[in-house]
């Protein structure tokens, strides 16, 4: 018997309140340096009576020093306002119509990037498909997929069983992204599903991270023949 399953793509939701920023600025009675520049690197701004242009010609250096008094930042001048971007890109779907032979599955990836903040949170929200009154089962510990078994469920990493989805990324490396897995989704050939539950986190301002959410659903005999659907959001804080 064959249960035909619709599972749409995850949408996104950034939270996000802003905070002032630290000023990035020096100051005297009669003059004030808002960023600091040397050599031949970027300009803040360049304005004339009616127009004003952001201009950069390129860093010498990009990265970080730190004394015991003192931090300074080399490379592109960055604005002082707190930022959390998201962003969700339909990956690869293979769902179709169901057997209890085969694992159906379906990724999507989510890019987050957080600026001026302490971190973030991702959680993945939404109830497992459903239809007529009838929710699949979803496994509350990481569970290996087992064809003939109901399950939803989803991790974040590369699998061989099924062959699906794929480890974070860190954009553009680990010196400057920061973004990791919460430890149930972390491990391959291993899924589980709670609504709402915190899957990935940073716990210090990062680059970007791709994501790649996996979900798979089997069924079982029992499984009534429906049409199964799903709403599910990736859902973004930063913390402060």
């Amino acid at each position: 018997m064959g249960v035909g399953v619709l599972l749409l793509g995850i949408a996104v939701l950034a939270v996000f309140s802003s905070i002032p920023a630290l000023a990035l600025s020096s100051n005297s009675q009669n003059y004030q340096i808002v960023e600091q520049e040397f050599g031949a690197g970027s300009s803040l701004e360049s304005c004339s009576g009616q127009y004003c242009a952001r201009t950069s010609i390129g860093d010498l250096a990009v990265g970080s020093a730190t004394s015991q008094t003192s931090t300074a930042e080399f490379g592109s001048i960055t604005p002082s306002e707190p930022s959390l971007e998201v962003i969700v890109d339909p990956g690869v779907s293979s769902l179709g119509e169901l057997t209890t032979e085969t694992t159906a599955h379906k990724t999507m990836v989510v890019r987050v990037r957080s600026y001026l903040s302490n971190g973030y949170y991702m959680q993945i929200s939404g109830e497992p498909p459903r239809f007529n009154g009838h929710t699949l089962a979803t496994p509350s510990s990481p569970t290996a997929s087992t064809p003939g078994v109901e399950q939803f469920a989803i991790n974040l990493v590369a699998n061989t069983v099924p062959g699906v989805g794929a480890n974070p990324v860190q954009v553009p490396s680990s010196e400057f992204s920061f973004g990791e897995l919460e430890p149930a989704y972390a491990t391959a050939n291993l899924f589980k599903y709670t609504n709402g539950e915190v899957v990935a986190r940073s716990t210090t301002e990062s680059g970007r991270t791709d994501y790649t959410v996996s979900m798979i659903v089997n069924i079982s005999s029992a499984t009534p023949a429906g049409n199964y659907n799903g709403d599910f959001s990736a859902v973004v804080v930063p913390e402060f």
